[in-house]
């Protein structure tokens, strides 16, 4: 068993339905380019460093992070590093999403947390994995580090 299927199998049985679900948004919607792997303790979609040698600065010879989904004590997470470094992507999520949930959004800078999985919007969602390519992760993460 690899590191995704083990992480899987970890997950309690009432949240599993909604993390699949979740994930596999994800894998389907992402812009072609993006690698799924297992790292920093959760699922993860990323640059390969074939794609952008120059990888992660804060970790040599990383892939660049963009999506990562976990599933913590008290909530399924997803973090999306275009929410953080780019802002016009961040606003138009804060005013989607309470057409989309009747919850109050719960987020950290890049962390959507979801404390009910019956209700992510599963919707909003796959609109957000979709607003932005490889190419466009590159250049926004190019345009804000200092290396």
């Amino acid at each position: 068993m690899d590191e995704i299927e083990t992480y899987l199998a970890a997950i309690p049985e009432a949240r599993k339905p909604s993390f699949l679900r979740l994930l596999n948004i994800v894998k389907e919607n992402l812009p072609e380019g993006f690698k799924i792997s297992y790292n920093y303790g959760m699922i993860g979609f990323s640059v390969p460093l074939s794609r952008y040698p120059e990888g992660y600065h804060v970790k040599a010879n990383t892939p660049l992070p963009f999506i990562n989904l976990a599933n913590q004590k008290n909530f399924i997470a997803l973090y999306h590093m275009g929410l953080y470094a780019n802002k016009e992507l961040m606003n138009w999520f804060v005013n989607e999403f309470p057409s989309h949930s009747k919850r109050k959004l719960d987020m950290g800078k890049s962390c959507i947390r979801f404390k009910k999985p019956e209700e992510i919007p599963f919707a909003l969602i796959k609109e957000l994995v979709q607003k932005m390519t490889c190419e466009d992760w590159i250049a926004c993460y190019e345009s804000q580090i200092n290396r």
